[in-house]
């Protein structure tokens, strides 16, 4: 069970029970200690305590269409996703999610706001958490089914607090969405699920803008030892989204804080997970399949090197290997940063010039490039 109290101006939360959870720690970040936090189990995947950053997505198929689903979540696993989440929001849905968890291998979550039926439907199919703000599910008997039901699985509950739906009372309180606001509305949540004697929470203070998630974060983040999923909601197109999602993530995560995140795009759910993968590799968090730099060009450029890297990048997308590729298109910087890269390229007119830790190989015709620099990475052995 939970006890959640406040000494000066910290929200502990004690654990009456412990599970003794076991877990392997994620590589230490000097650059950027992590936040000390409780640890919650998804599945097979734990969340918070040390363990590694877990990358989440959502499906955007209809949930009832058992076929579209299972193979969009088996692509979001094939992009690397950790944890997907299902939206359980119709009768046809919380019937589906069951065959769903059986046909595939991933962390399942269940989506669901204020049907608690819909919740405990999920939990008995098998779900491995479920996102739901107890306090929006009505009467005291509801919430104590689906806090119960939980608890005898063993699975966590996320109290995802958005600025968007924030409590009438809160909000008249406050006068708008304020980090405050959002403080308040997770903490009423979390001292719903302490009631029951519920201890396996997520905590989530999304929003739209990325100051107020970046502040609400550090306020739950300083008053809290919960484990807490980041994230901009609606953060937009793939252009948009990746600027918003990557600042205030990335802001986050330089300070400790996060140890869970989705990262929302109106896009396919693969790209969400490939952009959340990029963020944790960028700060060091996880680590790196084939990094490729590459330069912005200027009107030396004597090659097709947009081409060049749009046709490597997607060859090697799903290559599991730490490989620092440079491929840069002219003679200025070209050399020195192909020399301190695993694999280089320095393009001039019409070919490149291959170095392979520093060392210059041999020239490549231009037309080649990409698929000897695949054949260098496929044979690059990383250091132990």
């Amino acid at each position: 069970m939970i006890q959640v109290s406040e000494r000066n101006g910290f929200y502990e939360l004690d654990t009456l029970n412990n599970k003794s959870k076991v877990n392997k720690e994620a590589p230490k970040n000097e650059k950027y200690p992590r936040r000390k936090t409780r640890q919650v189990m998804v599945g097979n995947v734990p969340v918070g305590g040390g363990a590694p950053i877990s990358v989440q997505t959502m499906t955007k198929t209809k949930t009832a269409d058992v076929k579209a689903t299972v193979e969009q979540v088996k692509k979001c696993q094939e992009a690397g996703a950790d944890i997907v989440r299902i939206t359980v929001n119709t009768l046809e849905a919380a019937e589906a999610i069951g065959e769903i968890v059986k046909q595939v291998t991933i962390p399942i979550v269940s989506d669901i706001h204020f049907n608690y039926m819909f919740a405990i439907k999920a939990i008995e199919a098998g779900v491995a958490k479920v996102r739901i703000n107890p306090g929006n599910i009505g009467k005291t008997e509801r919430i104590r089914r689906v806090l119960n039901a939980a608890k005898e699985r063993g699975i966590p509950i996320r109290i995802g607090v958005n600025s968007g739906s924030l409590e009438k009372d809160i909000l008249d309180k406050h006068g708008y969405p304020t980090d405050e606001a959002l403080f308040e509305s997770a903490m009423r949540h979390v001292g719903i699920c302490k009631d029951f004697g519920f201890d396996d929470v997520i905590v989530s203070v999304k929003s739209t803008s990325v100051p107020l998630m970046i502040s609400a974060y550090r306020l739950i983040a300083e008053r809290t030892d919960i484990p807490l999923h980041l994230g901009v909601t609606e953060a937009g197109t793939m252009r948009i989204g990746t600027i918003k999602s990557s600042i205030g993530i990335g802001t986050l995560l330089s300070e400790g804080i996060g140890d869970t995140l989705r990262v929302s795009l109106t896009d396919e759910p693969e790209k969400e997970v490939e952009l959340g993968k990029e963020i944790l590799r960028t700060l060091g968090f996880a680590q790196r399949n084939v990094e490729i730099i590459s330069c912005p060009t200027c009107g030396r450029l004597d090659v097709d090197l947009f081409a060049i890297v749009n046709q490597l990048e997607e060859r090697v997308k799903h290559i599991r290997k730490p490989v620092k590729v440079s491929i840069l298109g002219c003679a200025v910087n070209g050399p020195g940063e192909a020399a301190d890269a695993d694999i280089g390229i320095a393009a001039s007119k019409g070919k490149g010039l291959l170095f392979r830790k520093g060392v210059a190989i041999r020239h490549i015709p231009e037309e080649d490039i990409v698929d000897e620099l695949y054949k260098e990475i496929m044979a690059f052995v990383p250091e132990s």
